[in-house]
């Protein structure tokens, strides 16, 4: 098994995993050629993450990168290439009376680049990789949903976890959310490279939750008094423009882009997943809660 990462990289959650270690960057061509010499299946989840205040450098990491990434597959002979994007990648919900019907595979991007360039940098990856797939490479797509769960080791100091374990309060919004464990996203990504269809997408998700469930969850399993507090999903999206100005210096546990899509129920249909994949019953948040944070104790990042 080999481990590819920049000499920055901070190694932590491969502490004691016996890997070969390949140094080197996504936008680094020459680098990743050696990395996947001699491999069979290639995992590909590296990109740029954290605020977007930097579009340009974000879209190149993701689709620039993962254009080298394919290449190089390619050109080593990669049997199997499983690709890590994100339920973003399948645009907004659609809407009907009484609610937002729940998102599967086959969902349109929906939206223009600018009101979710997160979002649309995914999309724009999977036509990178459906391309190649239809070019013989046999290459498979994963979308995660907002994964939670030990070793989470960039949301600790911005995450709704060990926010709240610190104290702080967090209001409530309209509209709802998909979580999965973190533990269902790796049996996901395995399952994909075993028995996933070369071209298809296949959304890892767990438990569809609305935000003020998912917060009084939070609260329970941190020891602190949930808020009671609901915001309008418009006075979320009125500020939104205030936290993307901010969102460079202030660690919040939503980025000011998303807080522009509150009020919709992000929740998605996990059943091709679960029939194509034979992947079981997802575990549920609550369980997530507990282990991210046990882990984020154990490593002194509260």
């Amino acid at each position: 098994m080999r481990a590819f990462h920049r000499p920055t990289s901070n190694l932590l959650c491969l502490d004691g995993v016996p890997v070969e270690h390949a140094l080197g960057d996504i936008l680094d061509p020459t680098t990743l050629r050696a990395a996947v010499d001699g491999v069979e299946v290639v995992y590909h989840t590296a990109a740029e993450m954290g605020a977007w205040t930097d579009p340009l450098a974000n879209r190149r990491s993701h689709i620039s990168g993962t254009r080298n990434v394919l290449d190089a597959c390619r050109a080593a002979g990669v049997r199997r290439f499983v690709h890590t994007s994100s339920v973003a990648a399948l645009g907004l919900p659609d809407q009907v009376p009484g609610g937002w019907l729940p998102i599967d595979e086959t969902h349109p991007w929906n939206l223009p680049e600018g009101r979710w360039r997160y979002g649309y940098a995914k999309y724009q990856v999977e036509l990178e990789v459906v391309r190649e797939a239809s070019q013989g490479l046999d290459a498979v797509i994963v979308n995660p949903s907002a994964v939670f769960g030990a070793g989470d080791l960039y949301r600790a100091s911005s995450g709704i976890i060990p926010l709240m374990a610190r104290g702080a309060w967090l209001p409530g919004v309209v509209g709802g959310l998909n979580v999965v464990h973190i533990d269902d996203v790796v049996a996901g990504h395995l399952a994909a490279a075993r028995h996933g269809r070369r071209g298809e997408r296949y959304i890892l998700g767990g438990e569809n939750l609305s935000i003020a469930r998912l917060l009084a969850i939070t609260a329970e399993v941190v020891g602190r008094k949930p808020s009671h507090l609901i915001l309008p999903a418009a006075l979320v999206r009125a500020a939104s423009g205030a936290a993307r100005r901010l969102e460079g210096w202030l660690r919040l546990p939503i980025g000011g882009e998303l807080l522009t899509l509150a009020g919709h129920d992000f929740f998605y249909d996990l059943s091709k997943a679960r029939s194509e994949l034979g992947l079981p019953m997802p575990k549920p948040f609550w369980l997530a809660a507990e282990q991210a944070l046990a882990w984020y104790r154990e490593h002194g990042l509260l």
